[in-house]
């Protein structure tokens, strides 16, 4: 039994903590924690819990929305989950040839992914859920079939839920052809081949791109290697962790305030561990919420009893004799005497094995248009190399068609769906990723969820609520024009800006109740310079006629 709960969707109603107490757990007034593979013992609880829940966010068995209302659409035990809804695939007969094409692609035809990850598999769903019986080809640089990252800093690290129950619902019914544990080395465009670290060639028709991001290292190598540095993006890293932390180290340092780091505080102060953090800008989370709303999130980091840091580094972690972390020094003098180190400053996008294919990819991603499809080095889409999820740089018409790349759990299923569909589809019947960004953590009992995107603001507003409570709702604007906003404790109430965000709704919004009026007045977000914004590409432009002009990307290695 699989079970995977859209928080996306979530607004912490706690239903299924009472009828399902074994498998769902509240921490704090709104933070869910479930176990991903529960006893099967358990079945029907969780499925009275998905029944009961109000806003329809738990699923049973398989991974996204989309799958169960197709299930429910179906009869009979014979019918496979992935059988096509007639009123989303069912396609007219068209002498064209480019339609007679796309006909003979979706019944014979050769797609490989590669990612053996959410947005993999969610695509990989959605074309056998559209009609596609070709060939289908999952390409993953680790050993393990997709899983879900998000339970590794909570459920896992807190030593409630193996790493390995984290493994998403139904690869097994995708009908695929999977090569794990070997990483795409390149790609040739022309001869349409992806290369193997193995030294394979695998042929496609059409190829989506789901690489994702993997956890920025430490930058000295030697002091990376030390026994008890840790990073947490794979469910390797994850259980090596969890062992660890089991051991009752005497501090642990977390170098870096992000939501991985913050999490990861949160989840070893559950566990009673002394906790150092450091974070290099004014407070955690600055990096996404600016610092007026990290001044919140730094409170709520004391109040739980961390050694919170800010505005320092760490600059050399030291070993003993034996190689093991004993000390880290920090940039203004003092010393933190540390036997674990977690390494949370980040995520690289998995992107060197494309460099010199052709494709505009870069440390900021693989481009793409708003239809999922990568461009090519001159800027010009390409029509059988799409990208989704992390690795994916898209341009979104809500934010002045700048080009996001979001890490983001719904982000990654939402551009999966669009992706797969439109690989399969005519131009006519292709659809655009639209989707409103929506993103949550939870830190210290208190659930952190936001719509919108919150660095692309100026000003930003207490909209609704009490800071003093940890229950409120904060605004963010763009030269007059609501950009986004951040529940802290108050999920229910995001639906609702999400639409004012679809909408084009002015700002400051007009919907407020703020327990403390003195905070109720827009201020600057104070939200830092990002570097993916100085990430420009070089390159070279050759040629004088039309027909001669090239681009071609500069890597500075």
């Amino acid at each position: 039994m699989r079970v995977v709960v859209n928080l996306t969707r979530c607004q912490g109603y706690a239903q299924c903590a009472f009828l399902a107490p074994e498998v769902f757990r509240m921490s704090g007034a709104e933070a869910l924690m479930y176990d991903p593979q529960p006893d099967e013992a358990q079945r029907e609880r969780v499925l009275r819990a998905a029944a009961a829940c109000p806003v329809q966010a738990i699923l049973v068995d398989h991974v996204d929305d989309q799958e169960a209302a197709v299930e429910s659409a179906t009869t009979g035990p014979a019918v496979s989950a992935w059988t096509p809804a007639p009123s989303r695939t069912a396609r007219r007969p068209s002498p064209d040839g480019h339609d007679a094409a796309i006909e003979t692609l979706r019944r014979h035809g050769r797609i490989v992914v590669v990612g053996a990850s959410l947005a993999g598999l969610a695509a990989a769903a959605t074309l056998r859920r559209e009609g596609f019986t070709g060939s289908l080809t999952m390409i993953g640089d680790e050993p393990y079939r997709p899983y879900d990252r998000p339970p590794l800093s909570k459920q896992v690290l807190d030593g409630w839920v193996p790493a390995d129950h984290t493994t998403l619902p139904r690869v097994d019914e995708l009908n695929a052809r999977w090569l794990l544990g070997v990483p795409a080395t390149g790609l040739d465009l022309a001869g349409k081949q992806v290369r193997l670290g193995d030294g394979g060639l695998i042929e496609y028709d059409r190829l989506l791109i789901a690489t994702g991001t993997r956890a920025r290292p430490w930058f000295n190598a030697d002091e990376a290697a030390l026994d008890g540095v840790f990073v947490l993006r794979t469910r390797d890293d994850a259980a090596a962790l969890r062992h660890r932390l089991a051991g009752r180290p005497r501090r642990v340092l977390v170098i870096g305030g992000g939501f991985t780091g913050s999490e990861v505080a949160s989840t070893c102060r559950d566990r009673g561990l002394a906790v150092t953090l450091v974070e290099r800008g004014p407070t955690p989370l600055v990096g996404a919420l600016g610092a007026v709303i990290g001044a919140v999130a730094a409170d709520l980091h004391r109040e739980h009893g961390v050694d919170l840091r800010c505005g320092v580094t760490v600059t050399r972690l030291e070993g003993d004799t034996d190689l093991r972390l004993r000390r880290a020094h920090l940039s203004d003098g003092s010393t933190v005497d540390a036997e674990v180190a977690v390494v949370a400053l980040g995520a690289v996008r998995n992107t060197e094995w494309l460099y010199d294919c052709g494709l505009a990819v870069g440390e900021w991603g693989v481009g793409c248009d708003a239809g999922c499809r990568a461009f090519d080095a001159a800027g010009v889409v390409t029509d059988d190399v799409f990208v989704a999820g992390d690795v994916a740089r898209f341009p979104h018409p809500l934010y002045d068609y700048q080009f996001l790349a979001l890490e983001h759990w719904g982000n990654a299923v939402a551009q999966a769906h669009i992706a797969a569909h439109n690989m399969i589809s005519v131009p006519a019947e292709r659809w655009p990723h639209l989707a409103v960004p929506v993103f949550w953590s939870a830190q210290f009992g208190t659930n952190i969820k936001s719509v919108g995107v919150p660095t692309l603001a100026d000003q930003v507003v207490i909209a609704q609520g009490s800071v003093a409570q940890r229950r409120f709702v904060a605004a963010y604007g763009y030269q007059g024009r609501l950009t986004a906003a951040v529940g802290f404790n108050q999920a229910k109430w995001l639906e609702s800006y999400q639409r004012l965000i679809e909408a084009g709704a002015p700002f400051p919004p007009d919907l407020r109740g703020v327990d403390e009026p003195a905070l109720g007045q827009p201020v600057a977000a104070q939200i830092p310079d990002h570097r993916t914004r100085n990430r420009h590409a070089t390159v070279s432009v050759t040629g004088h006629d039309p027909s001669e002009r090239r681009a071609e990307l500069l890597h500075h290695h």
